[in-house]
Protein backbone atom coordinates (compact mmCIF):
# COMPACT_ATOMS: atom_id res chain seq x y z
CA UNK A 1 0.00 0.00 0.00
CA UNK A 2 1.68 3.32 -0.93
CA UNK A 3 0.66 6.62 -0.14
CA UNK A 4 -1.45 7.62 -2.79
CA UNK A 5 -3.69 10.76 -1.21
CA UNK A 6 -3.24 14.53 -1.03
CA UNK A 7 -3.14 15.38 2.35
CA UNK A 8 -0.25 16.08 4.95
CA UNK A 9 0.10 15.03 8.30
CA UNK A 10 2.70 16.55 10.93
CA UNK A 11 3.32 14.61 14.16
CA UNK A 12 5.53 15.26 17.34
CA UNK A 13 6.99 12.32 19.17
CA UNK A 14 7.59 8.72 17.00
CA UNK A 15 5.90 6.70 20.37
CA UNK A 16 3.27 3.97 20.26
CA UNK A 17 0.27 6.43 19.85
CA UNK A 18 2.34 8.31 17.27
CA UNK A 19 3.06 5.37 15.28
CA UNK A 20 0.47 2.65 16.20
CA UNK A 21 -2.68 5.13 15.91
CA UNK A 22 -1.80 8.56 14.09
CA UNK A 23 0.42 7.38 11.48
CA UNK A 24 -1.09 3.81 11.17
CA UNK A 25 -4.61 5.21 10.50
CA UNK A 26 -3.26 7.66 8.27
CA UNK A 27 -1.68 5.48 6.25
CA UNK A 28 -4.72 2.99 6.42
CA UNK A 29 -7.02 6.01 5.02
CA UNK A 30 -5.51 6.60 1.81
CA UNK A 31 -5.77 10.18 2.11
CA UNK A 32 -2.30 11.11 2.76
CA UNK A 33 0.78 11.87 0.46
CA UNK A 34 2.92 12.86 3.39
CA UNK A 35 3.81 11.87 6.76
CA UNK A 36 5.94 13.68 8.35
CA UNK A 37 7.08 13.35 12.06
CA UNK A 38 9.15 15.29 14.42
CA UNK A 39 11.29 12.97 17.09
CA UNK A 40 13.53 14.30 19.56
CA UNK A 41 15.56 11.07 20.14
CA UNK A 42 18.33 11.09 17.33
CA UNK A 43 18.84 7.09 17.13
CA UNK A 44 15.07 6.54 16.15
CA UNK A 45 15.34 9.39 13.62
CA UNK A 46 18.47 7.41 12.27
CA UNK A 47 17.12 4.02 12.56
CA UNK A 48 14.02 4.90 10.47
CA UNK A 49 15.67 6.65 8.01
CA UNK A 50 17.90 3.42 7.64
CA UNK A 51 14.67 1.87 6.97
CA UNK A 52 14.06 4.03 3.80
CA UNK A 53 11.21 5.54 6.25
CA UNK A 54 9.19 2.26 7.07
CA UNK A 55 8.34 1.13 10.39
CA UNK A 56 6.39 -2.18 11.83
CA UNK A 57 3.53 -1.89 14.44
CA UNK A 58 2.40 -5.16 16.09
CA UNK A 59 -1.30 -5.10 16.48
CA UNK A 60 -2.92 -7.41 19.30
CA UNK A 61 -5.92 -8.55 18.25
CA UNK A 62 -8.78 -10.89 19.87
CA UNK A 63 -7.30 -13.78 18.11
CA UNK A 64 -3.47 -13.25 17.54
CA UNK A 65 -0.71 -10.46 16.53
CA UNK A 66 -0.62 -8.94 12.95
CA UNK A 67 2.44 -7.23 11.59
CA UNK A 68 1.64 -3.77 9.71
CA UNK A 69 4.47 -2.07 8.19
CA UNK A 70 3.33 1.80 7.26
CA UNK A 71 5.40 4.16 5.29
CA UNK A 72 7.66 5.82 3.62
CA UNK A 73 7.55 8.79 6.28
CA UNK A 74 9.87 11.58 6.73
CA UNK A 75 11.41 11.83 10.41
CA UNK A 76 13.48 14.83 11.48
CA UNK A 77 15.11 15.93 14.95
CA UNK A 78 13.43 19.16 15.82
CA UNK A 79 16.92 20.37 17.41
CA UNK A 80 18.64 19.70 14.10
CA UNK A 81 18.91 23.45 11.88
CA UNK A 82 17.73 21.70 8.39
CA UNK A 83 15.59 19.28 10.01
CA UNK A 84 13.51 22.01 11.91
CA UNK A 85 12.88 23.89 9.05
CA UNK A 86 11.90 20.91 6.68
CA UNK A 87 9.37 20.08 10.06
CA UNK A 88 7.96 23.82 9.62
CA UNK A 89 7.53 23.77 6.28
CA UNK A 90 5.49 20.41 6.53
CA UNK A 91 3.54 22.22 9.02
CA UNK A 92 2.69 25.03 6.42
CA UNK A 93 1.52 22.82 4.10
CA UNK A 94 -0.30 19.84 6.72
CA UNK A 95 -3.78 19.95 6.69
CA UNK A 96 -3.86 17.67 10.13
CA UNK A 97 -1.05 17.56 12.92
CA UNK A 98 -0.52 15.18 15.91
CA UNK A 99 1.10 15.73 18.81
CA UNK A 100 1.71 12.37 20.77
CA UNK A 101 4.60 12.88 23.64
CA UNK A 102 4.48 12.32 27.53
CA UNK A 103 3.51 15.16 28.80
CA UNK A 104 1.95 18.72 28.15
CA UNK A 105 5.02 19.67 30.27
CA UNK A 106 7.08 18.79 27.35
CA UNK A 107 5.12 21.52 25.20
CA UNK A 108 7.17 24.39 25.77
CA UNK A 109 11.11 24.43 26.43
CA UNK A 110 14.10 27.37 25.72
CA UNK A 111 15.62 25.18 22.88
CA UNK A 112 15.13 26.50 19.34
CA UNK A 113 13.33 22.79 18.84
CA UNK A 114 10.51 23.07 21.26
CA UNK A 115 7.36 22.06 19.96
CA UNK A 116 5.93 25.27 20.65
CA UNK A 117 8.49 27.11 18.84
CA UNK A 118 8.12 25.02 15.75
CA UNK A 119 4.66 24.76 15.48
CA UNK A 120 4.29 28.50 15.95
CA UNK A 121 6.59 29.14 13.35
CA UNK A 122 4.98 26.19 11.11
CA UNK A 123 1.56 27.94 11.45
CA UNK A 124 2.86 31.76 10.91
CA UNK A 125 4.18 30.52 7.77
CA UNK A 126 0.89 28.73 6.53
CA UNK A 127 -1.21 31.86 7.07
CA UNK A 128 1.67 33.84 5.08
CA UNK A 129 1.66 31.63 1.83
CA UNK A 130 -2.42 30.32 2.13
CA UNK A 131 -1.64 26.99 3.42
CA UNK A 132 -4.36 24.25 4.21
CA UNK A 133 -6.65 25.34 7.19
CA UNK A 134 -5.27 22.33 9.73
CA UNK A 135 -6.18 20.61 12.94
CA UNK A 136 -3.99 19.80 15.87
CA UNK A 137 -4.94 16.97 17.95
CA UNK A 138 -3.34 16.63 21.30
CA UNK A 139 -3.05 13.36 22.58
CA UNK A 140 -1.20 13.95 26.06
CA UNK A 141 -4.04 12.57 28.32
CA UNK A 142 -4.99 15.54 29.73
CA UNK A 143 -8.23 17.03 29.52
CA UNK A 144 -7.12 20.95 28.54
CA UNK A 145 -3.88 19.54 26.54
CA UNK A 146 -5.48 21.63 23.18
CA UNK A 147 -5.81 25.03 25.24
CA UNK A 148 -2.33 24.29 27.37
CA UNK A 149 -0.99 23.95 23.73
CA UNK A 150 -2.87 27.09 21.96
CA UNK A 151 -1.68 29.37 24.54
CA UNK A 152 1.90 28.20 24.20
CA UNK A 153 2.08 28.24 20.57
CA UNK A 154 -0.03 31.89 20.15
CA UNK A 155 2.27 33.24 22.51
CA UNK A 156 5.08 33.10 20.66
CA UNK A 157 3.50 34.45 17.21
CA UNK A 158 3.68 38.23 17.02
CA UNK A 159 0.25 39.92 17.97
CA UNK A 160 -0.44 41.15 14.32
CA UNK A 161 -0.54 38.11 13.20
CA UNK A 162 -2.30 35.99 15.82
CA UNK A 163 -5.44 36.51 14.12
CA UNK A 164 -4.43 35.25 10.44
CA UNK A 165 -3.11 31.79 12.69
CA UNK A 166 -6.21 31.42 14.08
CA UNK A 167 -8.58 31.44 11.21
CA UNK A 168 -6.59 28.94 9.81
CA UNK A 169 -5.92 25.95 12.77
CA UNK A 170 -8.25 24.86 15.36
CA UNK A 171 -6.63 22.60 18.52
CA UNK A 172 -8.73 19.70 19.57
CA UNK A 173 -8.81 17.54 22.64
CA UNK A 174 -8.70 13.93 22.58
CA UNK A 175 -9.81 10.58 24.62
CA UNK A 176 -7.89 8.16 23.59
CA UNK A 177 -8.43 4.65 24.97
CA UNK A 178 -6.51 2.83 23.22
CA UNK A 179 -3.47 0.67 25.06
CA UNK A 180 -0.59 0.65 23.94
CA UNK A 181 3.33 0.21 24.41
CA UNK A 182 7.25 -0.21 23.30
CA UNK A 183 8.23 -3.45 23.97
CA UNK A 184 11.91 -3.65 25.23
CA UNK A 185 12.51 -7.09 26.97
CA UNK A 186 13.97 -9.03 24.09
CA UNK A 187 12.39 -12.33 25.98
CA UNK A 188 8.89 -10.80 25.49
CA UNK A 189 9.89 -9.55 21.72
CA UNK A 190 11.31 -13.27 21.45
CA UNK A 191 8.57 -15.17 22.90
CA UNK A 192 5.79 -13.23 21.09
CA UNK A 193 7.50 -13.19 17.71
CA UNK A 194 6.99 -9.10 17.62
CA UNK A 195 8.40 -7.43 14.99
CA UNK A 196 10.75 -4.55 15.99
CA UNK A 197 10.36 -1.31 14.98
CA UNK A 198 12.99 -1.41 11.93
CA UNK A 199 14.93 -4.04 11.32
CA UNK A 200 17.80 -2.42 13.71
CA UNK A 201 16.15 -1.99 16.71
CA UNK A 202 15.45 -3.44 19.10
CA UNK A 203 12.34 -1.94 21.12
CA UNK A 204 8.90 -3.29 19.28
CA UNK A 205 5.77 -1.12 19.19
CA UNK A 206 2.18 -3.12 20.62
CA UNK A 207 -0.67 -1.68 20.35
CA UNK A 208 -4.29 -3.00 20.68
CA UNK A 209 -6.39 -2.84 17.62
CA UNK A 210 -8.87 -0.44 19.10
CA UNK A 211 -9.14 2.55 16.92
CA UNK A 212 -12.66 4.42 18.30
CA UNK A 213 -11.07 7.71 19.14
CA UNK A 214 -13.31 10.81 20.08
CA UNK A 215 -12.24 14.46 19.62
CA UNK A 216 -13.65 18.14 20.24
CA UNK A 217 -16.28 19.27 17.36
CA UNK A 218 -14.00 21.36 14.71
CA UNK A 219 -15.81 24.78 14.70
CA UNK A 220 -14.60 26.04 11.19
CA UNK A 221 -17.00 28.56 9.85
CA UNK A 222 -16.96 26.43 6.74
CA UNK A 223 -17.18 22.27 6.68
CA UNK A 224 -13.28 20.95 7.36
CA UNK A 225 -13.67 17.69 5.37
CA UNK A 226 -10.90 15.14 7.60
CA UNK A 227 -8.23 12.45 6.38
CA UNK A 228 -8.01 10.68 9.67
CA UNK A 229 -12.32 10.03 9.47
CA UNK A 230 -11.93 7.02 12.02
CA UNK A 231 -12.22 9.64 14.69
CA UNK A 232 -15.65 10.98 16.11
CA UNK A 233 -16.07 14.39 16.81
CA UNK A 234 -17.80 15.18 20.21
CA UNK A 235 -19.47 19.01 21.12
CA UNK A 236 -18.51 18.41 24.70
CA UNK A 237 -15.81 16.25 25.55
CA UNK A 238 -15.31 16.31 29.22
CA UNK A 239 -17.96 13.78 30.39
CA UNK A 240 -16.17 11.42 27.82
CA UNK A 241 -12.56 12.54 29.67
CA UNK A 242 -13.88 11.38 32.53
CA UNK A 243 -15.44 8.27 31.64
CA UNK A 244 -11.78 7.24 30.43
CA UNK A 245 -10.07 8.57 33.55
CA UNK A 246 -12.75 7.58 36.65
CA UNK A 247 -13.34 4.39 34.33
CA UNK A 248 -10.72 2.90 32.09
CA UNK A 249 -7.92 4.11 33.40
CA UNK A 250 -9.35 3.95 37.18
CA UNK A 251 -10.24 0.26 36.30
CA UNK A 252 -7.29 -0.38 34.97
CA UNK A 253 -5.11 1.09 37.46
CA UNK A 254 -7.05 -0.92 40.07
CA UNK A 255 -6.10 -4.46 38.16
CA UNK A 256 -2.65 -3.29 38.06
CA UNK A 257 -1.77 -3.38 42.01
CA UNK A 258 -3.81 -5.84 42.93
CA UNK A 259 -1.83 -7.98 40.27
CA UNK A 260 1.14 -6.62 42.04
CA UNK A 261 -0.30 -7.75 45.70
CA UNK A 262 -0.94 -11.20 43.78
CA UNK A 263 2.86 -11.39 42.39
CA UNK A 264 1.84 -11.46 38.73
CA UNK A 265 3.68 -10.00 35.67
CA UNK A 266 0.80 -9.67 33.34
CA UNK A 267 -2.79 -8.22 33.25
CA UNK A 268 -3.90 -11.21 31.91
CA UNK A 269 -3.09 -13.67 34.32
CA UNK A 270 -5.57 -11.57 36.88
CA UNK A 271 -8.54 -13.79 34.88
CA UNK A 272 -7.52 -16.84 36.85
CA UNK A 273 -7.66 -15.49 40.15
CA UNK A 274 -11.06 -16.14 41.63
CA UNK A 275 -13.41 -13.47 41.94
CA UNK A 276 -10.73 -10.56 40.55
CA UNK A 277 -12.82 -9.89 37.39
CA UNK A 278 -16.12 -10.09 38.71
CA UNK A 279 -14.41 -7.36 41.29
CA UNK A 280 -13.10 -4.94 38.61
CA UNK A 281 -16.92 -5.47 37.02
CA UNK A 282 -18.53 -4.35 39.98
CA UNK A 283 -16.57 -1.48 40.53
CA UNK A 284 -16.23 -0.31 37.12
CA UNK A 285 -20.12 -0.83 36.73
CA UNK A 286 -21.37 -0.25 40.14
CA UNK A 287 -19.25 2.71 41.48
CA UNK A 288 -17.45 4.15 38.29
CA UNK A 289 -20.68 4.01 36.12
CA UNK A 290 -23.07 4.37 38.69
CA UNK A 291 -21.41 8.08 39.49
CA UNK A 292 -20.72 9.12 35.82
CA UNK A 293 -24.67 8.33 34.77
CA UNK A 294 -25.71 9.96 37.66
CA UNK A 295 -23.56 13.20 36.76
CA UNK A 296 -23.83 13.01 33.19
CA UNK A 297 -27.21 11.27 32.48
CA UNK A 298 -29.41 12.47 29.01
CA UNK A 299 -25.47 13.48 27.42
CA UNK A 300 -25.21 10.48 25.46
CA UNK A 301 -25.98 6.92 25.42
CA UNK A 302 -22.68 5.96 27.03
CA UNK A 303 -24.50 7.32 30.37
CA UNK A 304 -27.01 5.09 30.64
CA UNK A 305 -26.49 1.32 32.66
CA UNK A 306 -27.04 -0.18 29.19
CA UNK A 307 -24.44 1.69 27.60
CA UNK A 308 -22.05 1.59 30.70
CA UNK A 309 -22.42 -1.64 31.08
CA UNK A 310 -21.42 -2.15 27.37
CA UNK A 311 -18.51 0.39 27.78
CA UNK A 312 -16.77 -1.96 31.33
CA UNK A 313 -17.67 -5.10 29.71
CA UNK A 314 -15.58 -4.50 25.89
CA UNK A 315 -12.82 -2.40 28.16
CA UNK A 316 -12.30 -5.36 30.53
CA UNK A 317 -11.63 -7.47 27.32
CA UNK A 318 -9.55 -5.64 25.52
CA UNK A 319 -7.55 -5.55 29.30
CA UNK A 320 -7.54 -8.98 29.64
CA UNK A 321 -6.29 -9.72 25.59
CA UNK A 322 -3.38 -12.26 26.09
CA UNK A 323 -2.03 -10.93 23.12
CA UNK A 324 -1.39 -7.48 24.28
CA UNK A 325 0.44 -8.90 26.88
CA UNK A 326 0.37 -5.25 29.25
CA UNK A 327 2.56 -5.63 32.38
CA UNK A 328 1.69 -5.27 35.78
CA UNK A 329 4.12 -2.82 36.22
CA UNK A 330 4.22 -0.65 33.01
CA UNK A 331 -0.01 -0.47 34.25
CA UNK A 332 1.14 0.51 37.57
CA UNK A 333 3.87 2.48 37.24
CA UNK A 334 4.29 5.73 38.79
CA UNK A 335 1.51 4.93 41.74
CA UNK A 336 1.78 8.62 43.96
CA UNK A 337 0.92 10.08 40.45
CA UNK A 338 -2.29 7.93 39.92
CA UNK A 339 -2.68 8.65 43.78
CA UNK A 340 -3.43 12.14 43.17
CA UNK A 341 -6.30 13.95 44.60
CA UNK A 342 -7.89 14.53 41.20
CA UNK A 343 -5.84 11.55 39.18
CA UNK A 344 -7.76 7.63 38.65
CA UNK A 345 -8.52 6.12 41.82
CA UNK A 346 -9.08 8.89 44.31
CA UNK A 347 -10.63 10.83 41.95
CA UNK A 348 -13.34 8.11 41.25
CA UNK A 349 -13.83 7.92 45.11
CA UNK A 350 -14.48 11.41 45.10
CA UNK A 351 -16.71 11.29 42.39
CA UNK A 352 -18.44 8.82 43.49
CA UNK A 353 -18.98 9.84 47.15
CA UNK A 354 -20.39 13.39 45.22
CA UNK A 355 -22.67 10.93 43.80
CA UNK A 356 -23.83 9.05 46.91
CA UNK A 357 -21.81 6.14 46.37
CA UNK A 358 -19.31 4.35 48.16
CA UNK A 359 -16.56 3.19 46.49
CA UNK A 360 -15.17 0.52 48.72
CA UNK A 361 -13.65 -1.79 45.28
CA UNK A 362 -11.50 1.53 44.26
CA UNK A 363 -10.58 2.27 48.02
CA UNK A 364 -8.93 -1.58 48.08
CA UNK A 365 -7.18 -0.35 44.87
CA UNK A 366 -5.99 2.55 46.81
CA UNK A 367 -4.95 0.61 49.67
CA UNK A 368 -3.46 -1.52 46.93
CA UNK A 369 -0.95 1.43 45.09
CA UNK A 370 0.06 2.71 48.69
CA UNK A 371 1.83 -0.75 49.12
CA UNK A 372 3.65 -0.86 45.80
CA UNK A 373 4.59 2.81 47.85
CA UNK A 374 5.90 1.06 51.17
CA UNK A 375 5.08 -3.03 51.67
CA UNK A 376 4.61 -2.05 54.86
CA UNK A 377 1.14 -0.88 54.24
CA UNK A 378 0.61 -4.27 54.09
CA UNK A 379 1.54 -5.19 57.07
CA UNK A 380 -0.68 -2.67 59.13
CA UNK A 381 2.72 -1.66 60.50
CA UNK A 382 2.68 1.85 58.76
CA UNK A 383 0.22 4.41 58.92
CA UNK A 384 -1.67 5.72 55.67
CA UNK A 385 -2.36 9.05 56.13
CA UNK A 386 1.58 10.40 56.14
CA UNK A 387 1.96 8.84 52.92
CA UNK A 388 -1.60 10.55 51.26
CA UNK A 389 -0.58 13.81 52.91
CA UNK A 390 2.63 13.59 51.49
CA UNK A 391 0.97 13.31 48.32
CA UNK A 392 -2.16 15.13 48.26
CA UNK A 393 -1.05 18.28 49.96
CA UNK A 394 -3.10 20.15 52.65
CA UNK A 395 -5.47 21.89 49.78
CA UNK A 396 -8.25 20.05 50.70
CA UNK A 397 -11.30 19.36 52.26
CA UNK A 398 -10.77 18.11 55.64
CA UNK A 399 -14.02 16.25 55.63
CA UNK A 400 -13.86 14.54 52.35
CA UNK A 401 -10.21 13.85 53.16
CA UNK A 402 -11.86 11.97 56.50
CA UNK A 403 -13.74 10.24 54.30
CA UNK A 404 -11.36 9.18 51.68
CA UNK A 405 -8.89 8.17 54.21
CA UNK A 406 -11.71 5.87 56.21
CA UNK A 407 -12.62 3.99 53.02
CA UNK A 408 -8.82 3.11 52.05
CA UNK A 409 -8.16 1.81 55.79
CA UNK A 410 -10.97 -0.06 55.45
CA UNK A 411 -9.74 -0.94 51.66
CA UNK A 412 -6.83 -1.68 53.95
CA UNK A 413 -8.44 -4.10 55.95
CA UNK A 414 -9.59 -5.99 53.12
CA UNK A 415 -6.62 -6.42 50.87
CA UNK A 416 -5.35 -7.87 53.94
CA UNK A 417 -7.57 -10.55 54.56
CA UNK A 418 -7.38 -11.35 50.99
CA UNK A 419 -3.59 -12.03 51.07
CA UNK A 420 -4.40 -13.78 54.39
CA UNK A 421 -7.26 -16.40 52.45
CA UNK A 422 -4.34 -17.40 50.31
CA UNK A 423 -6.38 -15.17 47.28
CA UNK A 424 -9.40 -16.32 47.60
CA UNK A 425 -12.60 -14.40 46.11
CA UNK A 426 -12.40 -10.31 46.95
CA UNK A 427 -15.88 -10.42 47.82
Amino acid sequence: MALTGTRTYVGFGFGAIQAGLFLYEAFQSGAFRRLVVAEVMPDMVTAVRRANGYFTVNIARPDGVEKARVGPIEIDDPAQDADRQHIIDAIAHADEIGTAIPSVAYYASAAPGSLHSVLAQGLRKKAEVGGPRAVIYTAENHNHAAEILEEKVVAEIPARERAGVRSCVRFLNTVIGKMSGVVTDPGEIKAQALAPITPEDRRAFLVESFNRILISRIDFDTPFQRGLSVFEEKADLLPFEEAKLYGHNATHALAAYLGAVRGLRYIAELEQVPGVLPFLRAAFIEESGGALIRKHTGVDALFTPEGYTHYADDLLSRMFNPYLRDTVERVGRDPARKLGWDDRLIGTMRLALSQGIQPRRYAVGAAAALATLDRAVLDGSTSIEPLLTSVWGDAISANERRAVLELIEDGRGRLQGWRASGFRALE
